[in-house]
């Protein structure tokens, strides 16, 4: 009897969490933002993690906008199982913009995908990003030069609907066709971490 009130138990606390206490997350698509993006900052550094779950490799599709949601570089990089990849914002990610003016600020979208082309993703669930955010404190010390303090938070969770994952990647493939080599991010190989 007392294995059995245990399981009821269990079985409440589950349906009062909404019935997601043993849900899987199978979040594939990824954002988050960047600022500061300048040369007398730190440089900025995103993290991803393919957790395993997959068998096989996955790529992170990566969609780099700048803050007038213009897309400035997209590209997809691999990550082997319990692999980590970690990219510069200033040398891989912001380094060759598309209008070729530098991206001080803007927003980062990743699709977990099964497919090494950011033109046409296959979303596959496996990926889990972080990433390092420079906060300029200048209004805290006006007197002097302005200091930069470091954070870093996850990426958000995002709902991937089909008109978003047409639009990034019709955008990252017209990069790719009219930029001339602009627009493409350069991706670090998992064993040459910085």
């Amino acid at each position: 009897m007392k294995k059995l009130g245990f399981v009821f138990v269990v079985l409440t606390i589950a349906l009062m969490l909404g019935g997601n206490a043993f849900a899987q997350d199978n979040s594939v698509y990824f954002t988050t933002y960047f600022a500061n993006n300048v040369s007398a900052a730190p440089d900025a550094t995103i993290r991803f993690i393919n957790d395993g779950d997959t068998a096989g490799n996955l790529w992170a599709a990566i969609y780099v906008f700048d803050n007038s949601q213009e897309l400035q570089a997209c590209g997809a990089c691999e990550i082997t199982p319990d692999g980590l990849l970690s990219e510069s914002l200033k040398t891989e990610l912001t380094n060759n913009p598309l209008t070729g003016k530098p991206v001080p600020n803007g927003v980062i979208k990743v699709i977990s995908s099964s497919s090494l082309d950011p033109t046409a993703t296959t979303p596959v669930a496996g990926l889990r990003g972080w990433a390092t955010h420079i906060q300029s404190s200048a209004n805290k010390y006006p007197e002097g030069a302005a200091p930069y303090v470091q954070t870093e938070t996850a990426f958000h969770d995002s709902n991937l609907v089909s008109a978003e994952q047409t639009l990034l990647q019709n955008l990252c493939y017209y990069a790719q066709l009219l930029g001339s080599g602009s627009g493409t991010i350069s991706c670090t190989p998992e064993d040459r971490d910085f």
